[in-house]
């Protein structure tokens, strides 16, 4: 079965719906998770510099007593957060940022430099020992030999062993080298210790904190991971003393909640559930919409159809000022016209009929009263049905005439024509007839006035014009040609002295058969064509005719020919 446009209309609108709705969602929810990474990303941002700040005074310091000018600085910097630094005994250190409130139960982190958190440090040391911590030592660990290269280190390790008097010259060393021998010293003793407590031998290390490749005991360090062990665990014990102790770090609101991250994994059904809801909402705006549009366009569905049949149909109600109405108007305003078009046809049609009948029905009358004996067939008759034959031409003529002209076939030979000229054939050929009717014909025109027209069809408006204005314009009355340039062109006015034209009668002068008097025979009113030949005429010429008439005064046309190149 086939769809209407309304069920068509409506799977595309749905279609749509879902498509941009879908596309909606995954979109907004993308964007919102990109937002909500980046804020997470600022405040994990913030909280690194905060720990690092605090990291490197810990660092640089042997308490906290000293910290509340740092943590002020901070607070500073970071606006909307809460820090607090509590001891492992419960001590707190500095709480800025809030009203005082529960803290959570878990810390942020630990700010130790003898345990960096390689997480909000990513450059940490392997030991977690922050590298700007050097306790008794004096050269940092990137500055240092990583080898024993003078031999002090190693002669000064066996005058501590064997108690023997040697001379290690460790006066010649540099004095932050010197310093860092005997602190290296201090942390073999610490090793040896933890390396005791698991049943291992001691064992000599190099300046950057590794096993010396020659012992002093001759025998070879002992298992690695458990030297490595005890040197990070002694070198903790021999920094403590020179940083500040380990505190917990809280980072909150300033209510004492802690900054929860935001996931969108858990809510894909009311993401879900708000899109069907809204795809619920376009289907029925959809449907209410596609019912508004189909509506009208089924009327006028129905009023073509009845258009085709040849039925006169009502005209279809408009509604609204959109395309639709639009379209709506435009159809009654076809159909009124058509209406109107058929009408004229009907009369034409009917106007033709009665244009041939009476000459057909004198000329039959005639022959017929011929052939019965009644009527001699002298040379009277036959130029009586000479002057019939030729009426009967003159009609058919014009009808060809018009039919050329609305087929836009009609061809000009245009050329250079002297007005005052054109209007002198046409006055002599009027002269007689003007004369007998007792009406005076004037005609007046610039002598080097020139138009660019056809010669015949100029000589068929203008005889067409004064033929018209001599058959109404009573004895006595005057009949006036006249043409003028104007802006380009040149202007042809046709003025008489007759009874007028009515208002009302006036829009149809141009119409073909037309009379303003319906009951005026031929022998009056000519065929009615003779004005629809002069309009066809002047728009093939590219110009423009028109009529202005005052009941009883009298009637002028105008034609203006423009100046054709």
């Amino acid at each position: 079965m086939r769809r209407s446009v309304f069920t068509r209309l409506l799977v595309v609108v749905v279609l749509i719906a879902v498509c941009s709705i879908a596309a909606t969602a995954w979109l907004a929810t993308q964007l919102t998770k990109a937002s909500i990474a980046r804020e997470q990303g600022r405040e994990l941002a913030s909280d690194n510099r905060i720990y690092t700040t605090l990291l490197t005074y810990a660092a640089e310091h042997r308490d906290w007593s000293e910290v509340d000018g740092y943590v002020e600085t901070l607070m500073t910097e970071h606006p909307g957060r809460r820090l607090v630094l509590v001891t492992k005994d419960g001590r707190t250190v500095a709480d800025r940022g809030g009203d005082g409130g529960e803290l959570p139960a878990k810390a942020a982190a630990v700010v130790d430099p003898l345990a960096v958190d390689p997480v909000l440090v990513p450059g940490a040391p392997a030991d977690r020992i922050d590298k700007r911590v050097l306790g008794p030592f004096r050269t940092p660990i990137d500055f240092r030999d990583r080898e024993d290269r003078t031999g002090s280190l190693f002669c000064l390790r066996l005058v501590k062993k064997e108690q023997a008097r040697l001379d290690c010259r460790e006066r010649d060393l540099p004095f932050d080298t010197a310093a860092d021998f005997y602190a290296l010293l201090d942390l073999e003793d610490l090793v040896a210790t933890c390396l005791a407590r698991r049943s291992l031998p001691p064992v000599d290390l190099d300046p950057d904190f590794t096993p010396a490749l020659k012992q002093s005991t001759g025998v070879p360090p002992p298992d690695e991971p458990a030297v490595a062990a005890c040197v990070a665990a002694s070198r903790k014990e021999q920094l403590t003393p020179y940083v500040a102790p380990p505190v917990l770090l809280y980072l909150t609101n300033p209510t004492g909640t802690p900054t929860a991250a935001i996931s969108l994994s858990g809510n894909g059904w009311q993401v879900v559930g708000a899109a069907a809801v809204v795809l619920l909402a376009a289907i029925g705006v959809a449907a209410f919409a596609g019912a508004r549009i189909t509506r009208p366009l089924r009327a006028l569905t129905a009023a073509a159809q009845h258009m085709s049949g040849g039925s006169e149909i009502p005209p279809v109600p408009v509604r609204g000022q959109d395309e639709i109405a639009g379209l709506t108007r435009a159809f009654n305003t076809m159909a009124a016209t058509r209406a109107q078009v058929e009408q004229a046809r009907k009369a034409m049609v009917s106007d033709v009929a009665h244009e041939l009948r009476t000459p057909l029905s004198n000329i039959r009358g005639w022959l017929e009263a011929a052939e019965d004996g009644v009527s001699d067939l002298d040379p009277a008759l036959i130029t009586l049905l000479l002057k019939e034959a030729l009426v009967l031409q003159h009609v058919v003529d014009d009808l060809q005439d018009l039919a050329v002209a609305d087929a836009g076939s009609l061809r000009l030979t245009l050329e250079r024509v002297n007005v005052a000229s054109a209007l002198e054939q046409v006055q002599a050929a009027h002269e007689v007839r003007a004369t007998q009717a007792g009406v005076t014909l004037a005609v007046a025109a610039d002598a080097s006035l020139t138009v660019r027209a056809d010669a015949l069809r100029l000589r068929q408006i203008l005889d067409n014009l004064v033929a018209n204005a001599l058959r109404y314009v009573p004895a006595g009355g005057s009949v006036t040609v006249e043409a003028t340039a104007q802006d380009g062109g040149v202007v042809f006015t046709v003025t008489d002295t007759g009874s007028g034209i009515s208002a009302d009668d006036l829009p149809h002068v141009f119409d073909r058969f037309w009379r303003a008097d319906k009951s005026r025979s031929r022998t009056t009113g000519g065929s009615g064509l003779g004005l629809a030949i002069v309009r066809k005429l002047v728009e093939a010429h590219g110009g423009m005719v028109g009529v202005t008439s005052t009941t009883g005064a009298g009637t002028t046309f105008r034609v203006r020919l423009p100046e054709l190149s």
